[in-house]
This record gives C-alpha cells, sequence and structure tokens, in this order.
C-alpha cells in the first residue's frame, strides 16, 4: 500500500508531502534503502484464546515466506527458518527449536 501511495503521490507531483515523508526516514532507514516513511511503525499483539484463533496465526506466518513479494522458497515448508515442516510434516528442524503449544490448547 505504501508503494502505491508513494507512486500517487509522485504521480501528482505533490513534492512537499514526498519531502515530508522522506524527512520522517531515520539514518538506519535511509541506508537500508527506505526512501519514505509513509505510515506509523506500529504493532498489533493480539491476545490468543481459541486454538482455531492458534491455527490461523500459525498459517499466517508460515505463508509469509511463499506469499507476495517474498517469495524465499517454491512450497511454505521448505523455508528453512519455519516451523510449517515440522507442524505441517513432523520434521523437527536443524536450525531453530520448536515447543508444540497446540496441545495445551482447549
Amino acid at each position: 500500500m505504501a508503494y502505491e501511495l508513494i507512486k500517487l503521490l509522485k504521480a501528482a507531483d505533490q513534492k512537499h508531502v514526498l519531502n515530508q515523508l522522506s524527512s520522517a526516514c531515520t539514518s538506519l532507514e535511509i541506508s537500508k534503502g527506505q526512501l519514505h516513511k509513509a505510515f506509523e511503525p506500529s504493532f498489533d499483539a493480539k491476545p490468543i484464546y481459541t486454538r482455531e484463533f492458534l491455527f490461523q496465526k500459525l498459517d499466517y506466518i508460515h505463508h509469509n515466506p511463499v506469499a507476495g513479494k517474498w517469495t524465499l522458497c517454491e512450497d511454505y515448508t521448505d523455508y528453512p527458518h519455519s516451523s510449517a515442516s515440522y507442524y505441517i510434516n513432523g520434521i523437527q528442524n536443524d536450525l531453530i527449536a520448536i515447543t508444540d503449544y497446540r496441545d495445551c490448547w482447549i
């Protein structure tokens, strides 16, 4: 969404707004190639009260490496830094320690 917003602002020649968005970037963000900061940083922590919600969040996390611009592998269970292969195929990951809490949910 941010990329589209910046594209529209450039097309509308909104230099003042683009300059404001550029000045909002920290030096670290600029060093990483970020040119504009379209949104305030946020973190939406959501408590997990149900098993269904837990599985929904696991599914979302597991599919991130193959979603959108993040095509980091062909199949989401092949991503080496993910617990997906453990949860889906029962294969323990050598790179990360996994504690399975699924059975703790009522």
